[in-house]
């Protein structure tokens, strides 16, 4: 079982279980946890957390649905692979740290430069 780092903001707006899920997220799409790793289980991660096993069963349930995990009797909740390919993930990681870096030269807040990648992925979208 791999030891995850993920940390919830009881006061941020959003839910604690997307801010598992999109920490989780990042994670396996980073490469950083390998196809066939095991999560911790729910009750443990709801434990080191501190937040209900419902909340994190809903983070697992989302990342199943993107097909980044898979959950099975027995084996608990395991990665099934990053979503995106290493090459566009690495490529992803390397603009997100010159967004970050140059949001800190421009003395940005880090919520306001959250703020912005947010709205720029919904323009994307649309």
């Amino acid at each position: 079982m791999s030891r995850v780092d993920v940390a919830v903001d009881l006061a941020s707006p959003t839910p604690p279980y997307e801010q598992i899920r999109a920490q989780m997220a990042a994670v396996i799409d980073s490469g950083q946890l390998d196809a066939g790793t095991r999560l911790p289980t729910i009750r443990a991660l709801a434990a080191d957390l501190g937040v209900a096993t419902g909340t994190v069963a809903r983070a697992y349930r989302e990342l199943e649905t993107a097909g980044l995990v898979a959950s099975r009797r027995r084996l608990g909740t395991v990665v099934t692979g990053p979503s995106t390919p290493a090459t566009a993930s690495v490529d992803v990681r390397q603009a997100a740290t010159e967004l970050a870096t140059r949001a800190r030269r421009a003395g940005m807040s880090e919520e306001t430069t959250i703020s912005l990648l947010r709205a720029a992925l919904v323009a994307v979208r649309a």
